[in-house]
């Protein structure tokens, strides 16, 4: 194990040795294993927002198994889903990737105004399929928000107890939010936090704008002039935000951008800022296969500092 990735495990000190075990399967995998960096592929968009949305523009991504054979040539830390898309292949692929089993849902069938999602699987499931970590989304600023803070951290402490990771998708939407608030620097960075607080050991959010949407934050924010001017700083305080970096934050990919180089300058911002890695979905698996694996080699080649 390499001196970086006992660091990390050494910020955990409150897990049993099965979760620190499945962390440590998660950081050591891959063509980034060893280096602290995560790059992960996660494929919750055909629930999340239908099957011809997510997978029409590249029909073979219909196919659940194209999603573990794309995660494993392209050399990804691990593969994230929720029950039905990893029971579909995880037996024909055991043991090749680790597996993070996305235990809530939503679908685009009801009004995103309030946002909410449904326990769609279980701890017992995931380890019926040999994951590492279950996935939890948490919409703070919703109407729900109470209602998810209170079943992640009943799924986490059992999840805990089961020796499993926990990954928590913070992803700030409702009706108190403006939708540039939904990305807001400050809103963002508070996102981290509270998924911090519930226990997550990896956390996912989106790239922050620098946009200030609480009044109150933003006068902090000006008087004690927190650098939040380019990408790169405000990853750097993102990662402030979660523990001051002492837990592990990635940046979603965003939706489907066929700009390489647009891309590739946030990853480099990413490493810049300090940030951990990338979860990147549709900018993977809804591209043909031979330019996903170009970019997401192009991704950790980045992260690798080459």
């Amino acid at each position: 194990m390499t001196p970086r990735v006992k660091e990390i495990l050494g910020w955990y000190g409150a897990d049993n040795p099965g979760t620190l075990s499945n962390l440590a399967r998660l950081l050591n995998h891959g063509r980034l294993g060893g280096t602290g960096k995560l790059v992960i592929l996660p494929v919750d968009q055909g629930f999340e927002h239908g099957p011809a949305r997510s997978f029409a523009v590249n029909p073979p991504a219909y196919d659940p198994r194209y999603h573990f054979e794309l995660a494993i040539e392209a050399g990804c830390n691990a593969y994230a889903a929720p029950l039905g898309l990893l029971e579909a292949g995880a037996r024909d692929y055991a043991g090749e990737i680790p597996l993070i089993l996305k235990v809530n849902n939503s679908d685009s069938l009801t009004s995103e105004r309030e946002p909410n999602e449904a326990v769609t699987s279980s701890v017992g499931e995931a380890l019926r399929l040999g994951c590492a970590a279950i996935g939890f989304t948490i919409y703070p600023g919703s109407a729900h928000q109470f209602e998810m803070f209170s079943q992640v951290r009943q799924y986490a402490e059992e999840a805990k107890r089961a020796g499993l990771a926990v990954v928590i998708w913070s992803y700030p939407r409702g009706s108190a939010l403006s939708k540039e608030g939904e990305s807001a620097v400050d809103v963002v960075g508070y996102a981290a936090q509270i998924a911090a607080q519930l226990g997550a050991h990896i956390i996912k959010v989106k790239l922050p704008t620098a946009f200030l949407e609480e009044a109150a934050a933003k006068k902090v924010y000006l008087e004690q002039k927190i650098p939040i001017g380019t990408q790169a700083e405000r990853v750097r305080h993102i990662t402030d935000c979660a523990f001051a970096g002492r837990r592990i934050v990635i940046f979603s990919g965003g939706a489907a951008v066929f700009d390489d180089n647009k891309l590739l300058d946030e990853i480099r911002a990413i490493k810049e800022g300090g940030g951990f890695g990338s979860i990147i979905g549709r900018n993977s698996f809804q591209r043909q296969r031979k330019d996903a694996l170009k970019m997401l080699g192009e991704v950790m080649s980045i992260y690798e500092g080459k």
